[in-house]
């Protein structure tokens, strides 16, 4: 599966378009929507299954002259209005790096690129009407059904989270042909 056909598994989902579409709408900086969004339509589309409920909407956005944390709840307040019922979870990457003890983030990529599993930091955006793929470790891993912990997770308690996340999510229930290589 190349990039071209994981943007083709979000194109197709008119559910993920919607989203996509409301997101855009929000007018945020350096937004992309990334973690299970992508990875669970993916692995369920190779898997030959039902496309996942939505845990959460993982927005990424990036703006350094706005680091209020209400910010994300009022940018969570405007989204439920443009598309409600949607789990929204929407955090400016420009900040989290004090929460995730990293050195600050230049991007809403580079904060993607620390996401838990390489499979996780995948993210797209809407940009001039088409979908845009970011893959910040490849797609090698999404696409070969691999939980590998990214750069950032490679340490004890990293993995440790990684395996914590996949028991807690109950991802080798739903996706029989995973592999762990923690």
């Amino acid at each position: 599966m190349s990039a071209q056909d994981v943007v083709g598994v979000i194109e197709s989902d008119p559910g993920a378009m919607r989203v996509l579409r409301a997101a855009a709408d929000l007018g945020l900086p350096d937004w992309w929507i990334g973690a299970g969004f992508v990875r669970n339509r993916v692995w369920d589309a190779i898997s030959n299954l039902p496309v996942s409920p939505e845990r959460d909407v993982d927005v990424a956005y990036f703006d350094p002259e706005k680091l209020d944390p209400g910010e994300d709840a009022r940018a969570e307040a405007r989204a439920a209005t443009v598309l409600p019922g949607v789990p929204w979870e929407i955090r400016n990457q420009a900040r989290m790096h004090l929460r995730n003890g990293d050195e600050p983030y230049t991007s809403a990529q580079d904060a993607i690129s620390r996401w838990p599993e390489t499979a996780t930091c995948v993210a797209v955006t809407l940009r001039g009407g088409s979908v845009r793929l970011v893959s910040a470790h490849g797609l090698a891993d999404l696409v070969g059904l691999v939980v590998r912990p990214s750069p950032s997770f490679r340490n004890a308690a990293g993995r440790a989270k990684v395996q914590r996340r996949v028991e807690a999510k109950g991802w080798l229930d739903r996706w029989a042909g995973l592999r762990l290589e923690i």
